[in-house]
């Protein structure tokens, strides 16, 4: 089976959530006991400004594939799902995006929510299955409502990328000047992924806080996150682009993440699957996943997150109990799994299509 996994802008979003998924969907399904030959352009000539060419050609503009699974909600994506239902091919939309979850991102995101999430409705509407990454996004999409069956899937952790990261310790401790307890967060720097409340803690704390990712203080930025990384508390490094994110979980003790809203959060399973203590915001996304007192503390005020950061300060047999468990946890979602299921989806949706019915998720639960 030719599948079409697509995310467009891919050169672009290579630093994101998204395209870190996307990554570890095609590396899944590399691992995966499966007869599944993976293209990643819907384009002949790999590039849609080559793709007039072909056509003019007779060769047309889309390649051809048994399956097109889309990872992104842009031009490009509405392309490929129209050519598909053009054309009898089975589509699959990935819910990387939400109204919910784009809010407090960028400048004027929370301007746009009402229009995204109209267009988000109509876009993973059009799908013959709509994958997501946890049953509290499935009902974000059952409440908008989205008119298509809507499977959970976790995104997956890819551990063996992470191996290594403790030899990377000192070197990454050493370039940030960081000492002691350090406590750290990976990704984007949003509000939205609890910005003023990571930095509001250094200030009340003695702790050395890095936050390890990129930060735009562009005219796309918030004012929050212009506020906080042009002036920062005095115990709070915003690192920037890092070379190698082993680095990240190498230098850091407690993995820290007061996000708002989350879709999963990869970032919680990579610190996990490093064995990582992690103080987490107590929201509905998390209860599915991860246990309060077993593999992670969850917080919903700041004083909690305070006392939480103190509790593991002293109490370094809980920093390593937490840890264990939490590796225990992240390998419940280990790309083995993730191919295995993802691969199933599609020998699904392709028998459904071919027979004529909707695609059946009681089969790939």
């Amino acid at each position: 089976m030719r599948v079409l996994n697509y995310l467009e802008l891919e050169s672009e979003l290579h630093r994101s959530g998204i395209g870190t998924a996307t990554d570890q969907q095609r590396a899944a399904l590399s691992r995966a006991d499966a007869d599944v030959d993976v293209v990643t352009s819907p384009w002949r000539g790999g590039h849609p400004a080559r793709a007039p060419l072909s056509a003019a050609a007779g060769r047309g503009f889309f390649r051809g594939y048994d399956v097109a699974h889309c990872n992104l909600v842009g031009p490009g994506s509405v392309a490929v799902a129209r050519h598909a239902k053009r054309n009898d091919i089975p589509l699959i939309l990935h819910t990387h995006v939400t109204r919910e979850d784009f809010a407090e991102s960028f400048r004027g995101s929370n301007a746009v929510g009402p229009f995204l999430g109209r267009y988000l409705r109509w876009f993973y509407s059009q799908a013959d299955l709509v994958l997501c990454p946890s049953e509290y996004t499935k009902r974000v999409l059952e409440s908008y409502p989205v008119d298509a069956p809507v499977l959970p899937m976790s995104n997956g952790v890819d551990a063996e990328s992470l191996s290594g990261f403790e030899d990377l310790r000192e070197e990454y401790r050493d370039r940030y000047e960081l000492d002691g307890m350090v406590v750290f967060a990976v990704g984007n720097v949003f509000e939205r992924k609890g910005l003023t409340t990571f930095c509001e803690l250094a200030e009340e704390t003695d702790y050395d806080f890095a936050w390890f990712g990129p930060y735009d203080t562009g005219p796309h930025a918030s004012k929050t996150v212009k506020k906080w990384v042009r002036d920062p508390p005095e115990n709070v490094t915003f690192t920037g682009w890092v070379d190698d994110i082993r680095g990240a979980f190498g230098a850091g003790d407690v993995y820290l993440f007061p996000t708002k809203n989350e879709n999963q959060g990869i970032a919680v399973l990579e610190a996990m699957a490093c064995g990582k203590a992690v103080v987490l915001r107590d929201i509905p996304v998390f209860e599915e996943f991860y246990t309060h007192g077993r593999d992670c503390l969850k917080c919903s005020t700041k004083a909690e997150f305070r006392r939480a950061l103190e509790l593991l300060a002293r109490d370094e047999d809980l920093r390593k109990r937490l840890g264990e468990n939490a590796r225990e946890t992240a390998a419940e979602h280990s790309l083995d799994r993730v191919g295995d299921r993802l691969a199933a989806t599609y020998r699904e949706a392709y028998e459904a299509k071919r027979e004529g019915r909707p695609v059946d998720v009681s089969r790939l639960r």
